[in-house]
């Protein structure tokens, strides 16, 4: 069932928002401060393209700066990315089939306006990405 959800995401939705993802991580990556800004956009552009089999977790260990990143996400590319998401999940949820991707897109609202402190995971493993936090659970 994921993989047929996420075809039909690529074709409706998927490509456009990795495309706005990957456009916002290469102009951010012009200047050396932004490369991790830049980082984080072909992080989420990828998870944007192919979503369903993946959550977000926050980071444990993600502390002030990313609070300040965050601030900063959010002035330069976070605002314009999360309206791409509104857009999108508004026309998908106009029709009944494209409703399950309409939700889909706003639960990427989040992460697109915030993304520093949080990291993707596969839904089977929720703890994979931890190191040694999500050892033995």
């Amino acid at each position: 069932m994921k993989t047929i959800l996420n075809v039909i995401w690529l074709v409706l939705c998927g490509f456009w928002m990795f495309l706005a993802y990957m456009v916002a991580g290469l102009l951010l990556c012009i200047t050396i401060i932004g490369i991790p800004f830049g980082l984080a956009a072909f992080r989420i552009g990828v998870y944007a393209l192919w979503p369903f089999g993946h959550t977000v977790v926050d980071r444990p260990d993600a502390g002030a700066p990313s609070c300040v990143g965050n601030v900063l996400w959010l002035i330069l590319a976070g605002w314009w990315l999360a309206l791409g998401h509104i857009t999108t999940g508004i026309a998908l949820c106009i029709t009944i089939i494209g409703i399950p991707l309409g939700i889909a897109n706003f639960k990427l609202i989040p992460v697109s306006l915030l993304p520093l402190g949080k990291e993707i995971v596969p839904t089977d493993r929720p703890y994979a990405g931890y190191g040694a936090y999500g050892q033995g659970r």
